[in-house]
């Protein structure tokens, strides 16, 4: 019901997760950011606490495929999980459990990895990761180039609904968090939409929280400076 990309920017070191679902809300179950850890998507038949355990994992050092194995056999029904993960030194694993749903597959790329399940065709997966190695400018960019790939190549084999992307840098909180819980249609396109709208504001929140005597004005009415 879910396909994702996980990947790390070679320049900055920003970890990033775009992921798209048929279900409602994918955001809020799926992707898990740590600044300076890594990036781990928990999907199919979903268990988020996945997603901080193999976190754990990795900032206690273990190499990503160590991590989802620690996480996974603490959790049991692991044959139902379909995960993946990047660690900051652009290091990738994932697993797909033997009872993953419907056509599925996952695959790990330079500084990133892909997976889904119930897709239309296994070639989504790595039609994502080709997008994000030849694509450009911004790892949120570059996050969303992989999925209107894997959306070319056929995405689900139903329509998705939701959608979300996250990226983390150097500071404590997401650079970037952004989602679509519900849409009826193209919620990936409607990501991008949203991205469009907030990257020429992206630095301005993060001046704004930690310096906010020198931020620029809101821009609203009440704000006179």
């Amino acid at each position: 019901m879910t396909f994702s990309i996980a990947a790390r920017c070679e320049h900055t070191g920003q970890l990033g997760i775009a992921i798209s679902s048929s279900s409602i809300a994918v955001g809020a179950r799926c992707p898990w950011l740590r600044p300076g850890v890594g990036a781990v998507s928990s999907q199919n038949i979903t268990l988020p606490a996945l997603g901080p355990e193999a976190l754990d994992w990795l900032e206690q050092g273990l190499a990503p495929a160590e991590a989802l194995s620690k996480a996974l056999a603490r959790n049991g029904f692991g044959q139902y999980r379909q995960i993946t993960a990047i660690d900051h030194l652009g290091r990738t694993a994932h697993f797909s459990g033997a009872n993953t749903l419907g056509t599925h597959n996952a695959q790990s790329g330079e500084q990133c990895v892909a997976a889904g399940n119930m897709l239309a065709s296994a070639e989504v997966v790595p039609a994502m990761v080709q997008a994000f190695e030849n694509a450009q400018g911004h790892l949120a960019e570059r996050l969303l180039a992989a999925m209107q790939a894997g959306i070319a190549a056929g995405g689900e084999a139903g329509p998705v609904h939701s959608a979300a992307l996250v990226v983390v840098g150097e500071l404590t909180w997401p650079i970037v968090n952004l989602r679509v819980d519900w849409a009826e249609h193209d919620p990936i396109g409607e990501l991008s939409k949203l991205w469009g709208a907030y990257q020429p504001q992206m630095q301005d929140y993060i001046d704004r929280a930690l310096n906010p005597a020198q931020a620029p004005g809101y821009g609203v009415p009440g704000d006179d400076r």
